[in-house]
């Protein structure tokens, strides 16, 4: 019943409301239109009343079989009007019978094809069975019926999502909460839609570009956000030597110096950054935060306004970046000053959204106004003076004319303004007249995680205790291998609903990165309880199982590991050529560890490989394997001493 509530929300009615002024009203109405006949007919009108009210009865009391029971009953006598048919097919939707259903709406619709409601719930029937390619066009008709309904572009969305459709599944969930604003499950559907596009698209590059700025630039900031900071500085530095790369990539470097106490070498970057290319925002942000440190608050101030002058959406996007790790004698020197000067010496709107910002509540201020010779200036001479905003608007038109340097600005100024939508919109665009342009995917990859932690915060602000927010936040917490903090998470969402396949999967997967192999087996096979053929889950029991060196264990729970996203199955044929090895199949554990060998980090797979090799005559193929495990020995080892450098407490960002 909640479920039909919401379903006609947007009508401004509820499910008992819809059924009685629409349906049974309607039918009354017929029943009084019906001509007098016999007795014999008069009987059977009587009896189709009957039903009818043992429906409307059976329904109210949420006893929907019963309902459904009676309204089939109804069918029989009359078969030729289309809401009576419509109102069977939602009893049984509630009742779970989505074949029954199914045909019940398709009925409806064969007697009037301008009904909405058939249309929604076939849509949302045949998703329920699992097939989106039967449920989207039903539910592109559903929305084009009804404009103001939020659900048909909802669950639209959810098909799209389901095809790894994800871009379009993102604008189905941006038209549901235009719609519908305060709708948590959509925001948090468009943020899990945008980072799975996200995840689409970064290993994209890593296969196909792997060594282009680009690429290298994104992995370098993957690496800062687990605090892997030396590693980073060695990516960003490889970057450097690099002809062609992506705009403040030595801004970026500098910020990355600052979080290692390096002010020297931050202030280098910057001032090279600068010279390179003045249109960077990024490096003025970056040496108004060492003027801070350094105590020369006014110079800070000078500097700050300045920006924002330039763009006030660069400012306010990438204001947590300029107060990432202040000290707080600093801080507190500075909104002294601040307080001192105040509106008199700056920007009131500035003054005011520095000390909001300091205070930990940043207002939102209003956008820069353009400059007096705004209709003078071209793109590209925005971009160079750092006025982002007016860079977007001069080459906006570039969505109509598909011009590739026009949406490459455009995708730029807009990122740089925080206007993250058009940036992503702009790649998009970017990306279909030139598909294989690195240049579209990495503004698509920031632009599009950008709006996907949005969406996530405003999901988590709407549902702050809800299972799903703790399932988030124990995702977040294991992909940063804080397993503890993980955990309980994970079994906080399973506090709110018990047995949840997903949160029992994510505290598996905690327990067996902590090394706690029988929690995350106990925990796993729970989950397999509940959903016993997910790929995922049978991946992790098999890890489990190998890990223990119960190989012959782990071979059932691989089969149904083959189901997994694709860029799983080399993990799964690596697994499944120790499983080989172990039972003495030699030829097979080769093969399998030769479809794996590209999740080899460390030499070990190579290793097994070579033994493999001897145990089968081919010595060539065994030295090889040999070399190649030295190769990737040596890059474990450089790693385990940068890692060491990462972990020592004068590299930490001391930010809680």
């Amino acid at each position: 019943m909640h479920f039909l509530r919401e379903l006609f929300s947007s009508q401004g009615n509820s499910i008992g409301d819809l059924f009685l002024n629409i349906g049974f009203k309607l039918l009354l109405l017929l029943l009084l239109a019906i001509p007098k006949h016999g007795l014999g007919q008069q009987s059977q009108d009587s009896a189709f009343a009957l039903l009818v009210a043992a429906a409307q009865k059976a329904q109210a009391a949420n006893d929907y079989a019963a309902a459904a029971s009676n309204y089939k009953q109804a069918v029989n006598l009359r078969q030729d009007i289309p809401e009576l048919w419509a109102n069977l097919g939602l009893m049984q939707h509630e009742s779970q019978d989505y074949a029954g259903a199914l045909h019940s709406f398709q009925q409806a619709l064969r007697l009037k094809p301008s009904l909405y409601v058939p249309y929604l719930f076939l849509g949302a029937d045949y998703m329920s069975m699992g097939n989106a390619n039967q449920a989207i066009p039903y539910l592109l008709k559903a929305e084009m019926m009804n404009g103001t309904d939020p659900l048909p572009p909802l669950t639209l969305g959810r098909a799209y999502s389901s095809q790894g459709r994800f871009l379009l599944a993102a604008r189905a969930f941006e038209r549901t909460l235009h719609l519908d604003s305060e709708n948590g499950s959509a925001w948090f559907d468009l943020g899990i839609a945008l980072l799975d596009q996200v995840e689409e698209d970064a290993r994209r590059v890593a296969a196909d570009d792997r060594e282009s700025p680009y690429a290298k630039t994104l992995y370098a900031e993957s690496l800062i956000k687990q605090a892997r900071y030396n590693e980073a500085a060695d990516v960003y530095k490889s970057i450097h030597a690099i002809k062609s790369q992506p705009p403040c990539a030595h801004a970026e470097l500098g910020f990355l110096l600052l979080k290692q106490r390096d002010a020297d070498g931050a202030e280098a970057e910057f001032q090279t950054e600068r010279k390179t290319d003045p249109g960077c925002s990024l490096a003025v942000l970056g040496q108004a935060r060492l003027r801070l440190d350094a105590g020369s608050n006014e110079d800070a101030l000078k500097l700050l306004e300045d920006l924002w002058e330039r763009d006030r959406g660069f400012f306010t996007s990438n204001a947590s970046v300029f107060i990432d790790g202040v000290d707080q004698a600093h801080a507190a020197t500075f909104q002294q000053v601040l307080a001192q000067q105040g509106a008199k010496a700056l920007s009131p709107d500035l003054s005011s959204f520095l000390s909001g910002l300091f205070g930990g509540r940043p207002t939102e201020p209003r956008a820069s106004p353009p400059p007096s010779d705004a209709a003078k200036r071209t793109a590209q001479q925005d971009y160079a003076s750092g006025r982002y905003a007016q860079c977007a608007s001069h080459s906006k038109d570039s969505l109509k004319t598909k011009n590739v340097i026009s949406l490459q600005i455009l995708a730029t100024c807009a990122y740089f303004t925080g206007d993250y939508g058009l940036a992503s919109s702009a790649s998009e665009e970017l990306a279909a007249v030139a598909p294989r342009s690195l240049i579209a995917v990495y503004w698509a990859i920031k632009a599009n995680e950008r709006l996907a932690f949005s969406a996530l915060e405003k999901f988590q602000q709407l549902e702050p205790n809800s299972s799903r927010s703790h399932l988030l936040l124990g995702d977040i917490y294991r992909q940063r291998r804080r397993f503890e903090d993980a955990q309980a998470e994970y079994q906080q969402a399973l506090d709110i609903t018990p047995n949840d396949p997903g949160a029992l999967m994510g505290l598996a997967s905690a327990y067996f990165g902590d090394g706690n192999l029988d929690k995350a087996g106990e925990t796993a096979q729970l989950a397999l309880s509940r959903t016993p053929n997910d790929p995922e889950l049978n991946l992790l029991m098999a890890e489990v199982f190998v890990a223990r060196h119960q190989f012959a264990a782990a071979e059932p729970y691989l089969q149904k590991a083959l189901g997994a996203k694709p860029q799983m199955l080399p993990h799964v044929h690596a697994l499944f050529g120790e499983v080989y090895a172990d039972a003495g199949k030699t030829q097979e554990a080769i093969d399998q560890l030769t479809l794996g060998i590209q999740t080899d980090t460390d030499g070990s797979l190579h290793y097994q490989l070579a033994r493999l090799y001897r145990k089968a005559g081919n010595a060539k193929a065994a030295a090889a394997a040999i070399e190649q495990m030295k190769v990737l020995e040596q890059q474990r080892r450089q790693r385990a001493a940068i890692e060491t450098r990462d972990s020592h407490p004068s590299t930490l960002d001391e930010v809680p």
